[in-house]
Parts: structure tokens; sequence; C-alpha cells
């Protein structure tokens, strides 16, 4: 094996074996959700530190969530794109993996930030009286940079392991990005630690945190249901129903892409999922939060109504 090794300066990405025209759609189709979800998530941000009825710790979180959702799309769709222009450019060594520690380290910080959201969730609804004391300025920055600093860490373990691997033969990663588990496929050594590694991260930071997460809707939905006043309860509900649509969303494709079995022939289909989870999610977050809640639908009219009286 270490016979045909050879010293690897780029990668190919195949990303999907499509003809011209069917490229150019895409690349089109593609480029406007990608347009979509910046604006989008940028806005939301912007009102977010511009509206100070919006500088509360729910929407603090959600800020980060939006930062998150920005860097991952900026992270993977832009050389999906040049990929569906030019299929056969490469990607340097050092690019690749940048990529594959930068997905890791965002994919890693927005699940544990879901976590932090779940929480802030139940104790405004569970423990109303207490949250202002519980959920602090000084803790909820505590729990956002914890997010931050564990998905770099874990993700730099991932990447340290990743680097002494040789590669050999043709580097083409069968992906529209540089994905670690299409990646390890071309190591030419025994790439078992990597791969168990992944695992247990994967059920850590997936599996772990979504279980709590699920725990907590549930103690939720039992506060929800005593709740007396409708208008109370329905507004409950719209905030949580809009944290929940984010976490399904999210832990469900990401579950199984890397808890689920990695069979050679589901591994195509797992792509194109991971294409949902990159573009989509990123896409679809601020519609969710925006449309299923009227506080920041009541800032958006601020917004605009103060910038057309200036």
């Amino acid at each position: 094996m270490r016979g045909n090794q050879t010293s690897v300066s780029e990668f190919i990405l195949l990303g999907f074996p499509l003809n011209p025209h069917m490229r150019m759609l895409l690349f089109g189709l593609f480029s406007l959700f990608y347009a979509f979800s910046l604006l989008s998530n940028g806005l939301i941000l912007a009102l977010i530190c511009l509206d100070s009825r919006l500088h509360t710790p729910m929407y603090f979180f959600l800020s980060h969530l939006a930062t998150m959702d920005m860097a991952y799309a900026c992270n993977t769709v832009p050389q999906m794109l040049v990929n569906l222009l030019s299929p056969a450019k490469p990607i340097s060594f050092a690019g690749c993996m940048t990529q594959t520690f930068l997905f890791l380290t965002l994919a890693i910080s927005e699940c544990l930030l879901l976590v932090v959201m779940s929480y802030d969730r139940y104790v405004a609804i569970c423990h109303p009286l207490w949250y202002s004391a519980i959920m602090s300025w000084k803790v909820c920055i505590a729990l956002v940079v914890t997010s931050w600093i564990a998905g770099f860490l874990l993700a730099l373990v991932h990447l340290a392991l990743l680097l002494p691997l040789p590669f050999c033969g043709a580097q083409k990663v069968n992906h529209f990005f540089c994905e670690i588990l299409a990646v390890l496929k071309l190591a030419c050594a025994d790439t078992h630690i990597n791969e168990v590694m992944l695992l247990s991260g994967a059920v850590s930071v997936l599996v772990g945190p979504f279980s709590s997460i699920v725990v907590s809707y549930i103690h939720i939905l039992h506060a929800i249901l005593r709740i007396r006043s409708g208008e109370g309860r329905q507004k409950a509900f719209s905030n949580c129903s809009s944290h929940l649509s984010v976490v399904g969303l999210f832990y469900g494709t990401a579950i199984v892409m890397y808890v689920g079995p990695q069979h050679e022939h589901v591994k195509d289909q797992k792509k194109y999922l991971l294409l949902f989870h990159s573009l989509f999610n990123p896409m679809l977050n601020p519609l969710i939060y925006s449309l299923r809640n009227k506080e920041v639908k009541n800032g958006l009219t601020r917004l605009f109504l103060k910038e057309r009286t200036s």
C-alpha cells in the first residue's frame, strides 16, 4: 500500500454526476438559495442587533444560530457552485482540510447551541419566576462560548487524526465538499480509529443532546398544558414549535448521516441528504423563526417603517 502512496497536493470533488444543462440549472437555483440564505440570516442578525426589544437571551442565542448558519453555508456552498461550473477543478489539500475542519466545528457547535436554546425555553416556560436569575447574561455568554469552544476542540481532534493519514491513488472525493467520511475513503491506511472516533463523537454530540432536548420538551409540553390562558398557551407553543422545527431538521439529517448504517449502497443517498443539511437548513431556519414568531415579525415591521420614515 505504501509503495503506491503519493504526496497529495489537491483533491477533485466529484459532486453530482449530471449533464451540463442540469448542472447550469442547479447552479442558478443553488445560487439563489445561497443568496437568500445569507440575506435572510443577515437580516435576522441585523434585526436582533438593532432592535433593543429583542435583546433577550432567546434572541441572543438565535443571533449565534444565524451566524453559524451563514458560516456553514459559506464553507460548503461556494465550492459546490464552482464544481457545478467546472467539474474537474481541484481543491488544494490545505483547502480541503480547512473545509473539513470548519464543517465539523460549525456542525458540532450548532448541535450544542440547539441544546442551549432548548434549555432556555425549558427555564422560560417551566420556571418563569426564576428565568432572569437563571438565564443571566453571564450564564448566556458562558453557554454560547462553551458551544463554540467545544465545537472547535472536538473538530481539532478529528483533524489531528486525519492529517497524518497517507493518501494514494486518484484523489477523487465522492462528494460536493470535503466531507470527512468521503475523505477517509481515500486513505491508504487503517482508518478504524478515525471511524470509531467519528461514531463516538456523533453519539456524544447528536444522540445525547437530542435525548436531552426531548426530555426538556416533555417537561415543557406538560407545563404548557397547565397554562390557563389561551393566549399564553399559544405564545408558548409558537416559540417552542419554531425551535422544535429547527431541531428536527438539523438533528434528523445529522443522525441519519453519522449514526445510521454506513453501507456503500446508501452513501450516495446520504450525499444528497447532506446537501439538504448544508444548503436548505441555513435557508429555512430564518424562515421558520420569522414566519412563526410574532416578535420577529413585529421587529421587522418596525425596522422597515423606521427606514421609510428616515
